[in-house]
Order: structure tokens, then C-alpha cells, then sequence
């Protein structure tokens, strides 16, 4: 079953509440999804450093092929 993208929003809303959350469904299908992250908590911390936090906040939703989520384009990065 496919992750819609009000509660992809919610699930990184709760691990970054204070940050600006945008979603795109790149393919209208609910599997394909870019998301743009910004927050405060990625200041000083690498890319890989950023999507891993990302990752966790998705609670196993991408795991393996039986994942909600089959791809997310990630954009993540500390206010300017």
C-alpha cells in the first residue's frame, strides 16, 4: 500500500517540527515523493549525516520492497 503525502508530511513534521517540510508526488502515484527539509537540527552535519536523520523520522516506511515508500528525492539542509 502506497504512503500518501499528507502522511508522509506528518511523519517528518513530528521529527522536524520547528523545520519548512515541502512534499512533491513526482509521479502521482504516492510511491515517488521529493521532499524538502529545513531545519535547524542539520546545521553542522553532512549530507549523509542529514538524510539518515530523515530516514529515521520515515519509522521503516522505505524498508526493503515491502516499504510504503518506494523513493524520495531529498533535499535537506540548515536555515540560512
Amino acid at each position: 500500500m502506497a504512503i500518501t503525502a499528507e502522511e508522509l508530511e506528518t511523519l517528518l513534521r513530528a521529527s522536524f517540527p520547528n523545520g519548512q517540510v515541502t512534499i512533491t508526488d513526482l509521479a502521482g502515484d504516492g510511491n515517488h515523493y521529493a521532499a524538502e527539509i529545513i531545519d535547524e537540527s542539520f546545521r553542522g552535519l553532512n549530507r549523509v549525516q542529514q538524510q539518515r536523520a530523515v530516514y529515521a523520522a520515515l519509522k521503516g516506511k522505505m524498508d526493503g520492497s515491502h516499504g510504503e515508500l518506494h523513493a524520495l528525492a531529498l533535499t535537506t539542509k540548515a536555515p540560512d
